[in-house]
């Protein structure tokens, strides 16, 4: 059940505030500083490893000069955030721009609607190829027939490396040309065929990309893309499940193989249409920083745990499959929610998992604002928020810790270089699923991969690796 609870931590076992700071030498009129405080305040407060920072002990704000002097030395929002992490923290950021963040959560941002994954183009090598995914419905790339396979290798005619690609395809340009390649005799070359493709600045992608069902035999199997967990999408999938239920599938393979996260909510809605028979259960359960754990103990234990439901909240009752087992498909971007889902139902069903093993991600965050005052206001002077961890979640046992991903029943790798499209029976990992299901001695797919190197993590497959917790945090500042 979606939960918005709000805490308003005062921060009385600080004995500090900005009008018992001296002024003079804190000079809380300087944004930079401004922010420094905050930084620090909501990592003190919220951040799940706050006991394993030293700079974040509760004793910082004891003396209230030495404190000014501290934050004064750190003045850049950025690196003093990055300074306060514990080391292992492989997730939590900071952004100049809520309003964007919170964009991101719902899938809008600005996109051309091309999706795709960044090698190098042989192992050791700092030249790069980009090889397309999918293109969302409805974008400028779906319009000018980009399409899942395409390679290219450069933007704006600059060949991609490791020193530009986050320029050329991440900075705030909001067009560019791809010169795309083919794959020959174990290199790229171009093929002559330039593409100008422009970004939608609040485009919005739909997390519900594919669905489909195939009927083989007795069995009627229901496949899903899904690849975000955005709660503004929970109706629509919710329908897509009622669309399921009346075709009465046998079956059910879930694609999350470009899932990075998303909605602990939206979640347990996924969990419990996959099922129905398990409702009032624990599907995961959430541990936090010592002072929050003994908040939510003395305050409100039960918001600790995420309990399968059969109704969405203000958007009536979910539509249930009640299967005993589920198929999911995963890659190494699989993240985040994706991964709270295969083990939050593995105490309950069979979980079989096709693809490659998933991020590690077994970690939640929450989006801290600036508040000045206890009814929710934000700092008119900056748009900065901060996404800590601040939890760690696990299943119904107790079992949380696949900090080196899950890994698969089958472990295969979607076949790039004649990859299929996404929802048909011939495509690679759907086709090891229907295997699976029918039990077929063999179903025909090429295994002939393009000869990439390592994949290169893009800023937005690390920003999107987030289990986004669904509480609403004040945070104060008296």
């Amino acid at each position: 059940m979606k939960k918005f609870l709000s805490l308003l931590f005062l921060f009385l076992a600080l004995n500090c505030s900005k009008s018992d700071t001296d002024d003079a030498t804190l000079n809380l009129s300087d944004t930079d500083l401004e922010l420094s405080d905050f930084i620090w305040k909501g990592l003190n407060q919220y951040y799940f490893w706050q006991e394993e920072v030293p700079n974040l002990d509760d004793s910082k704000t004891e003396n209230s000069n030495e404190y000014a002097q501290f934050i004064q030395s750190n003045p850049n929002p950025e690196s003093f955030f990055e300074s306060l992490l514990f080391y292992e923290d492989r997730f939590s950021w900071i952004v100049d721009d809520y309003l964007e963040l919170e964009n991101s959560f719902q899938g809008i941002e600005a996109s051309n609607g091309m999706e795709f994954s960044i090698f190098r183009q042989s192992q050791g090598s700092n030249d790069l190829v980009c090889w397309i995914k999918f293109v969302h419905e409805g974008s400028d790339a779906e319009a000018k027939g980009i399409q899942r396979g395409m390679l290219f290798t450069r933007v704006d005619s600059k060949p991609l490396d490791v020193d530009n690609y986050i320029d050329l395809l991440y900075g705030d340009n909001l067009n560019y040309t791809i010169s795309l390649a083919e794959y020959v005799d174990g290199n790229y070359n171009l093929n002559g065929e330039n593409v100008e493709l422009v970004k939608e600045e609040n485009f919005q992608k739909n997390p519900l990309h594919v669905q489909n069902v195939v009927n083989i035999g007795e069995h009627k199997i229901g496949y899903l893309m899904y690849n975000q967990f955005a709660s503004s999408y929970n109706e629509a999938l919710n329908e897509a499940f009622g669309v399921f239920r009346d075709q009465s599938i046998t079956e059910l393979v879930l694609d999350l193989r470009y899932n990075r996260g998303g909605s602990v909510s939206t979640c347990t809605y996924l969990a419990s249409m996959i099922t129905g028979q398990f409702s009032g259960e624990i599907f995961a359960q959430e541990v936090w920083n010592n002072k929050l754990m003994e908040y939510w103990q003395n305050n409100n234990e039960e918001s600790l745990y995420n309990r399968f439901t059969n109704e969405i909240v203000d958007g009536g009752p979910i539509n249930s499959l009640g299967l005993e087992q589920v198929y999911i498909l995963t890659s190494s971007e699989t993240a985040s929610a994706s991964e709270l889902l295969i083990n939050g139902l593995k105490p309950y069903i069979n979980v079989f998992q096709i693809g490659e093993p998933t991020v590690g991600k077994n970690v939640g965050s929450i989006t801290l604002y600036d508040y000045i005052n206890n009814e929710g206001s934000k700092n008119p002077n900056h748009t900065y928020a901060m996404q800590p961890i601040v939890l760690r979640i696990a299943n119904s046992e107790g079992v949380g810790d696949y900090t080196d991903g899950l890994s698969p029943n089958i472990t295969l790798i979607e076949n790039r270089s004649s990859p299929g499209m996404l929802g048909e029976s011939s495509e690679t990992l759907f086709a090891s699923a229907i295997q699976q299901i029918t039990g077929s001695s063999k179903i025909d797919y090429i295994l002939d991969y393009y000869s990439m190197g390592p994949k290169i993590k893009s800023p937005s497959m690390i920003l999107d690796q987030s289990v986004l917790v669904d509480k609403e945090l004040f945070f104060i500042q008296l």
